[in-house]
């Protein structure tokens, strides 16, 4: 590969805009040179602000993957176009960032983790929050043996009043899911990957429409007032997983909860040695020489044992550089694909055990 990266972005919104296009323009080997969006001046914006002298812009994406000189394609769009998009970019020949949730179903992703096999390419999903200090020493310890085996654990993310009134995030069709696929997605990948356990048994779930019909007058909401006749989605969502080696998975998310105990991607794992959380950065709990401990370690002081670098790097720049050096160097991604597949096969066991009113069996 040549030294420069040559990555096309397709959807210039929100998630473009705060989180890869800056992270990219950090990453001296990449270089942004086509952004497409079905709005033209989305795109015409992002290619003056981040792209090369001579970025190109579409509003078909199927045109930008016909350039043979890109190498790498970031699929950044609503969660319904993720599949489709990132399957089409992997056949043309392209490596893919998909932002997160991975897919709206199973299915879907499937069809992700399949491409990715036959035209091995290289695929990962936006899940930053692993690289984030404390998500980095909670793992270190887990590959230590510190918790022992992780038999329960607690997924969070709970906001009491903090709807996203832009975008789609509203809109059940083009998102397939409120709070559960938006926020939860990352608490449960964190869970997941700290556990290193991807075989669910079973789930059971239950999502809520309780304040999505509130008057704006009655809302609070921290991004203004939301318009309840487009709040589709759920307004919180709960579940309960069971895995194949009989651990538990307790899974709570929220936009809008009358709940003080407010705190977003984070987890808490149980283990038979030791336990730890992510309160205040991160506490390890166990018993030693007799004695009840908590260690909680200072994590501006540096990082995980095998982490190099600035130990505080903002987790989307971090997830960028290891990224394109995945590409380049030809090594495996940080986030693996079939991983990504296994939370949205929990996301959407839940909704579905929310439907029915019984448990979903994986």
């Amino acid at each position: 590969m040549a030294e420069k990266v040559r990555i096309g972005i397709i959807g210039c919104g929100g998630i473009a805009n705060g989180k890869h296009m800056p992270a990219l323009r950090q990453v001296p080997q990449a270089e942004m040179v086509a952004f497409c969006d079905i709005i033209p001046e989305r795109a015409e914006r992002a290619a003056k602000e981040y792209g090369t002298p001579d970025a190109k812009v579409y509003t078909d994406y199927k045109k930008l993957l016909a350039d043979k000189t890109i190498d790498v394609v970031h699929v950044l769009t609503p969660n319904r176009h993720h599949s489709y998009i990132t399957v089409d970019a992997l056949e043309a020949g392209k490596h893919v960032m998909c932002e997160k949730p991975m897919a709206i179903n199973s299915a879907e992703a499937k069809k992700m983790v399949d491409a990715a096999k036959r035209t091995g390419k290289k695929l990962t999903i936006g899940y930053q929050n692993r690289q984030r200090a404390d998500s980095l020493y909670m793992k270190a310890e887990a590959i230590n043996g510190t918790f022992g085996d992780i038999y329960y654990a607690k997924a969070t993310a709970i906001r009491r009043r903090a709807v996203p009134t832009w975008g789609v995030f509203l809109n059940e069709y083009e998102q397939g899911g409120g709070p559960l696929i938006d926020i939860g997605t990352h608490a449960l990948d964190l869970t997941l990957w700290i556990m290193d356990n991807y075989k669910p048994k079973y789930c059971l779930g239950t999502t809520y429409h309780k304040l999505n019909k509130e008057t704006p007058e009655n809302q609070g909401n921290g991004w203004g007032p939301w318009d309840p006749d487009k709040f589709t989605v759920e307004d919180s969502a709960f579940g309960m997983v069971v895995m194949e080696n009989g651990a538990t998975i307790y899974l709570e998310s929220a936009w809008a909860l009358n709940s003080l105990d407010v705190r977003e991607a984070v987890t808490t794992v149980c283990g038979t040695k030791a336990g730890g959380d992510m309160d205040d950065g991160v506490r390890i709990n166990g018993i030693r020489n007799g004695r009840q401990y908590i260690l909680k370690p200072n994590l501006n002081a540096g990082g995980a044992a095998f982490f190099e670098g600035d130990a505080n790097e903002e987790p989307h720049i971090r997830e960028a550089k290891l990224w394109i050096d995945a590409v380049i160097n030809n090594k495996p991604t940080f986030v693996l694909p079939e991983q990504a597949f296994c939370v949205t096969q929990i996301l959407e066991g839940i909704y579905e055990s929310a439907k029915t009113g019984t448990v979903y069996n994986f």
